[in-house]
């Protein structure tokens, strides 16, 4: 008799314990956002992926809070934002009680609506305060980076709209504009040294691919061997596996370019196929008007297509904007001869884009792409090269 309530002792002692670790493995992440109004739709979207993504979870807000829960692998870095709106509030999630206080400011851009959110206290989460320390580079940079192009700003604006390379060209040579390649220079140069520093002071852990993606935008191979010092640990963790995807990406070169039907500004489909006809080659630019690099390589762009459109050269202009006026005003800006699409349709994951600017070759008589690397100069003398 003795025993048997002993053993039922045990065995309820062990559910408890069960019961408080599968407790302790799960998050609640709750709290107060000042600013909202009832009802409102709250998102938690992943972050740092270098991809467009879906809401994984929503709450919605009552009486001033909101509550999400769940079980997490290991920490994440999402995004909260309010449904349907621009803006949102990067966060470390883990398996804690973790609280949010904070005040939602709501502005309007270009009849969009952007969500900024200050006065952010965050608890309960030693993940977050990490994060923040890791990348509190980014801040400092991030000022500096505004500042260097404000203080250029008169300069950068003639270059973009100059009627010609040679007044481009012109303008590049000035005091004002050496000035300022030399700011962008130290800038990247000095963004780089401390980029790295940081990746590499947590090689040994899912924090170094994590930095990694935050602190650049994009990946080239000349990432490939910072990643190679990465622990297995760290690159076998899920952003040491999305490091891995962006720097080792499926490609469509020596493949039949996808075809694609979008429509332009005034709402005229073009057809990929049929640009092709009559045509030797055809480039294919996926860009955006916020995207700085790419605004730069468009007045490499029409001045190849001066040289050589007459010759047979066709340029597609493919625009990654979701803000439509955005577009349009660059588009009215940068003034652009050949068709300008906007990507309606993922266009630019037939095409494996994960950064831009990102520029195809496509030999038109075949319909293979040809390279997916060119830009700037290099770009200039493969198209002399083929047209020579």
């Amino acid at each position: 008799m003795n025993k048997s309530i002993s053993g039922l002792v045990v065995f309820i002692f062990i559910v408890m314990i069960t019961a408080c670790s599968q407790k302790n493995a799960d998050y609640t992440f709750s709290g107060e956002i000042s600013g909202l109004k009832e009802g409102t739709k709250l998102e938690l979207v992943p972050a740092a992926t270098h991809n467009e993504e879906e809401p994984v979870a929503s709450a919605i807000v009552s009486n001033g809070k909101f509550e999400f829960s769940g079980k997490l692998e290991e920490p994440r870095l999402y995004y909260l934002q309010v449904a349907d709106q621009l803006g949102g509030l990067k966060i470390m999630l883990k398996n804690s009680e973790i609280s949010l206080k904070a005040k939602a400011v709501f502005q309007e851009s270009n009849n969009r609506t952007f969500v900024d959110f200050s006065d952010v206290q965050v608890s309960g989460s030693n993940a977050n305060d990490l994060y923040m320390e890791k990348l509190a580079f980014k801040s400092k940079f991030g000022a500096l980076h505004e500042k260097y192009y404000k203080d250029h700003d008169a300069i950068l604006v003639a270059v973009r709209n100059a009627k010609s390379k040679a007044i481009a060209d012109s303008l590049r040579n000035t005091d004002d504009y050496k000035a300022f390649a030399q700011a962008e220079k130290d800038f990247f140069t000095s963004v780089e040294k401390t980029s790295n520093e940081a990746i590499l002071a947590n090689k040994d852990s899912w924090w170094g691919p994590l930095v990694m993606l935050e602190s650049m935008s994009y990946f080239t191979d000349e990432q490939i061997p910072l990643y190679e010092q990465f622990s297995e640990a760290a690159k076998n963790s899920y952003y040491g596996q999305l490091v891995k995807k962006e720097l080792y990406p499926e490609r469509v070169v020596s493949k039949q370019a996808p075809e694609f039907t979008l429509a332009d500004r005034e709402g005229k489909t073009f057809n990929s196929s049929e640009l092709m006809e009559g045509k030797k080659y055809i480039l294919i630019d996926f860009w955006a008007s916020w995207c700085g690099p790419c605004r730069r390589e468009i007045p490499n762009l029409k001045h190849m297509y001066e040289l050589y459109a007459s010759k047979g050269l066709q340029i597609i202009s493919i625009s990654k904007d979701e803000d439509r006026t955005a577009w349009l005003k660059a588009l009215d800006k940068e003034k652009m001869a050949w068709p300008n699409l906007l990507n309606e349709k993922g266009v630019d994951d037939l095409y494996f884009v994960k950064t831009i600017p990102a520029i195809f070759l496509v030999d038109a008589s075949t319909g293979k792409v040809m390279d997916d690397k060119l830009r700037g100069e290099a770009l200039d003398q493969k198209l002399e090269e083929l047209f020579q």
